[in-house]
């Protein structure tokens, strides 16, 4: 069973999260309601992947993905985002994070993009 630690700070979103990912088998690890939070879960559960909100309270999700990868170069990240416009596409590009789910959540992208993460 693959663990999955969410990094949003909408209790609401993380709680659907949960719903989805629980039904499809994975276990969640943990919840963390912040980028700064999230990096040190992710160290204290070691999931097997990792989804971040890109727009959270203090840093933001690019910037979490980026310090998680840094220490953690293996790690899966699906990315979750009400805002995928061009520049923030281009900015996770760039970043290498390649998996992203738009909000509102399409249950059936949100599970291909954990699929794919996880084998690659």
């Amino acid at each position: 069973m693959k663990k999955i630690l969410i990094v949003d700070d909408s209790p609401f979103i993380a709680m659907e999260l949960k719903d989805i990912v629980t039904s499809e088998g994975y276990e969640v690890a943990g919840h963390a309601r912040s980028g700064e939070e999230g990096i040190k879960k992710y160290g204290e559960l070691r999931p097997d992947i990792v989804t971040i909100d890109i727009i959270m309270p203090g840093i933001d999700g690019i910037e979490t993905a980026r310090r998680i990868r840094a220490l953690y170069p293996e790690a899966a990240i699906v990315m979750l985002s009400s805002m995928c416009d061009e520049d923030t596409m281009n900015e996770l590009e760039e970043a290498g994070l390649k998996y992203v789910v738009e909000k509102p959540i399409d249950e059936k992208l949100l599970i291909e993009a954990l699929r794919e993460v996880a084998v690659s």
